[in-house]
Parts: structure tokens; C-alpha cells; sequence
């Protein structure tokens, strides 16, 4: 039997109403989206660490 835990507390998938079964399926889609997204945002900052590096050493290249 499938169970979902809440609050740390464990209850039979098929026990819970269509309702219930519903949102839990809503809760999964938004819990993989926002890690994807955190995945994303991660990504974004490596870039921007590497994007500012570049234009720090154009800047100290130029001084020269």
C-alpha cells in the first residue's frame, strides 16, 4: 500500500478522499517545480560568480 507522510505523521494513500489524493498530486507537481527552479537559480549563480570574474579581469586588463 502507498502511504504519504504529513507532518510526520503516515497515512494510507487509499484511505484519504479524491480531494485529499488531489492536492497531494498538486503538492508533488509544486515541490519537483521548486526544484527545478532551485536547481535553475543555482546554475544562474555560478554564472553570475563566472560573469563577474570576467568583467573584473577586463577591468583590471584595461587599467594596465
Amino acid at each position: 500500500m502507498a502511504k504519504v507522510t504529513i507532518d510526520n505523521n503516515e497515512y494510507e494513500l487509499d484511505s484519504l478522499s479524491q480531494k485529499a489524493k488531489d492536492n497531494i498530486a498538486t503538492l508533488q507537481f509544486v515541490q519537483a517545480e521548486l526544484n527545478r527552479l532551485q536547481a535553475q537559480i543555482a546554475v544562474f549563480k555560478t554564472a553570475e560568480v563566472s560573469y563577474v570574474a570576467v568583467v573584473k579581469q577586463e577591468i583590471e586588463n584595461s587599467d594596465n
